[in-house]
């Protein structure tokens, strides 16, 4: 009776069976997983992107299994540091930079900001007098040849989204925004960088106190120059056409594709296409035009389109020749603009004993004496005196596009000196320089394209494909600044296209609908009739008992709260601070929140509630301001005169 006994007892402790979970609570279960891993950007950016790109662990959403993905071709955990610390003024004193330049994983670049930041913008920084807003300088955050990061100094308008941080605008400003502060500076300089190598991506920012850290990673080839092919259809976007085609020949897939039944129907497709009129105006110097790249010793500019070469040893007795001594001297000028070089003179040469000058190993001239060979000077070396000739050699029909060697040879016995100087006449000024940018040549050209909306310059000539009867009146705009900046009229600047092309699908099979409508005509809320075809043609007719789940209950919104902050108006403009402009500078910054659990609004520091957590709608409000906004635009006129 022992073993029947223990067997009951075993059976007694034998767990029970789980609660059976329904569909709905699996459901609600995995919703749950998956919004703690992707419910915001936040989360995806920790759970995703960054370990992805810097070649970390990623879990699934139950976390039941892991894997390592290889997404870049080089990983670093911090690609960008950036430190930034204000002074007494106000002014950020401190910025350093550094980077790790070849993803390897240490930093090998450091920069740090020459002069102090006033104000920042969005691809740049400002540099005034320390604690004011008096003799700004603006910096634009660029790349050099090599790659490195730089500060070049531009005009304000090159800057965008500018503000002032110094103490002429408030008082602990950097400190009080360090966060908001550290990704505008961070975002300028990952935006000039990202710019000039395509493979640079950037996964994460991080901020701790007065640094912030850029996580980021090689993201587009595996290739040691920045140079993506992809890249090439920003500065020729027609390209993409022919190549695309030329893909798709060379594709068996996209053959296979275009060949089948569904391939050879019609359709129609839009496309938006822009022709932009580009106009640069460039400030020409006489130096762009003709220059001394090597030997002389000085250039002299006696005014903006003269240029004067000099050459030589004109010191007196500064050349020791013994009993006679050939001397060479040479000097490479560079015409880099033929067009624009207007005459070049051989104005003046001498020697103290003999001299003779060639221009691209041609002789041009010598003295006192004729001397035309490479050797010693025909007659006696020692002429016990200095000569100078004035020829006014004009040598323009010589100086053609490239680089022109100038050669002084001289002779000289006992001490002596020679020289030789060249004058340069150009046309300095400034150049325009203008072009068509067409990315609308392939649909035009195209028959089975046809043009539906178009707008010039803000005025709508075709909508629908059908034409407005408006054009646009010639424009004058200004281009250029400073004494290079002119005003050029042109019957447009910017058209808008929009075109409808057939795509030829030929005679594609229509889908079957006749079991969805069967379905639809003979179900009940509470009966789902069906009709499935056979093999042999025929219909099988079935019905069976159909109710929909309880969907339950949900909010009618996600409740939000509305929360303001005194904020000080610092953004900067041509002409000085804007809040300086203002009867008080302090405004609001209006802020909405999710509402957490219990309806509890989680409103930022030095922030004040406005409306509590509940189902706000602020449309109306957001719909008259825009309304203002547009119709306050549409009032402003532009002049070149106060009125």
């Amino acid at each position: 009776m022992r073993r029947p006994a223990l067997a009951l007892v075993a059976a007694l402790c034998l767990p029970a069976p789980a609660h059976a979970q329904t569909a709905e609570d699996r459901a609600r279960g995995a919703a749950v997983a998956a919004r703690a891993k992707s419910a915001d950007s936040d989360a995806i950016l920790k759970n995703y992107v960054s370990p992805g790109l810097a070649g970390q662990t990623i879990s699934t959403i139950d976390s039941s299994k892991t894997f390592t993905p290889n997404l870049a071709c080089e990983k670093t955990a911090t690609m960008l540091e950036l430190l930034a610390q204000p002074n007494a003024t106000g002014d950020i004193g401190t910025l350093s930079i550094s980077r790790d330049k070849d993803l390897d994983g240490s930093f090998d670049e450091a920069l740090t900001m020459p002069v102090p930041a006033s104000g920042i913008c969005a691809n740049g920084i400002i540099s005034c007098t320390p604690g004011s807003w008096d003799a700004c300088r603006f910096f634009r955050w660029d790349t050099s040849a090599t790659g490195s990061l730089k500060l070049s100094e531009v005009e304000l308008t090159d800057l965008a989204g500018c503000y002032c941080v110094n103490n002429s605008c408030g008082s602990n400003l950097v400190w009080g925004n360090m966060a908001s502060v550290l990704k505008d500076l961070g975002g300028g300089v990952v935006g000039a960088l990202t710019s000039a190598d395509a493979r640079i991506g950037i996964a994460q920012a991080s901020i701790d106190g007065p640094v912030i850290r850029y996580t980021g990673a090689q993201t587009t080839a595996c290739a040691a120059q920045p140079q993506i092919g992809a890249t090439a259809y920003k500065a020729n976007p027609n390209a993409i056409a022919g190549d695309a085609y030329a893909a798709a020949q060379a594709s068996s897939v996209f053959q296979a594709l275009s060949a089948s039944s569904t391939g050879t129907g019609t359709s129609e497709v839009s496309r938006s296409c822009t022709i932009t009129r580009q106009i640069t105006q460039e400030e020409i110097t006489a130096d762009k035009i003709i220059d001394r790249v090597s030997g002389g010793y000085a250039t002299y500019a006696s005014s903006a389109d003269n240029l004067t070469f000099v050459m030589g040893s004109p010191t007196d007795n500064s050349l020791s020749g013994g009993s006679c001594s050939i001397f060479d001297f040479n000097m490479t000028l560079r015409v880099k603009d033929v067009d624009r070089l207007q005459q070049v003179l051989l104005t003046r040469f001498g020697a103290d004993d003999w001299a003779q000058i060639r221009v691209d190993g041609e002789l041009v001239g010598s003295g006192p004496q004729s001397w035309t060979g490479t050797g010693l000077p025909p007659g006696k070396c020692e002429k016990k005196g200095a000569f100078t000739v004035y020829p006014g050699l004009d040598l323009t029909s010589r100086m053609t596009q490239g680089d022109h060697d100038i050669w002084l040879r001289v002779a000289v016995a006992d001490g002596g000196e020679a020289y030789a100087s060249i004058e340069a006449n150009v046309d300095a000024g400034c150049k325009t320089s203008e072009q068509l940018i067409d990315t609308c040549g392939a649909f035009a050209s195209n028959d089975k394209c046809r043009l539906q909306d178009e707008v010039v310059d803000g005025v709508t000539t075709f909508r629908s494909g059908v034409n407005t009867g408006l054009s646009p009146l010639p424009q004058t705009r200004l281009f250029g600044t400073g004494a290079c900046s002119s005003q050029i009229t042109r019957d447009f600047f910017l058209r808008e296209r929009g075109y409808r092309c057939t795509v030829d699908l030929g005679q594609a099979a229509q889908p079957d609908l006749s079991r969805g409508a069967y379905i639809i005509d003979h179900s009940t809320e509470t009966l789902l009739a069906d009709r499935v075809r056979s093999a042999d043609g025929s219909y099988n007719l079935t019905t069976r008992n159909f109710a929909l789940p309880d969907r339950g209950s949900v909010n009618a919104c996600e409740p939000i709260c509305k929360t303001r902050k005194a904020m000080v108006n610092t953004a900067a403009a041509p002409d000085g601070v804007t809040g300086a402009k203002q009867t008080s500078p302090t405004g609001w910054d209006y802020v909405y929140h999710a509402c957490q659990d219990s309806n509890v609004c989680p409103a930022g520091e030095g922030e004040e509630m406005v409306q509590g957590c509940g189902c706000i709608d602020d449309f109306p409000e957001a719909a008259v301001m825009m309304q203002t906004v547009r119709l306050g635009g549409a009032d402003l006129v532009c002049t070149s005169s106060v009125r």
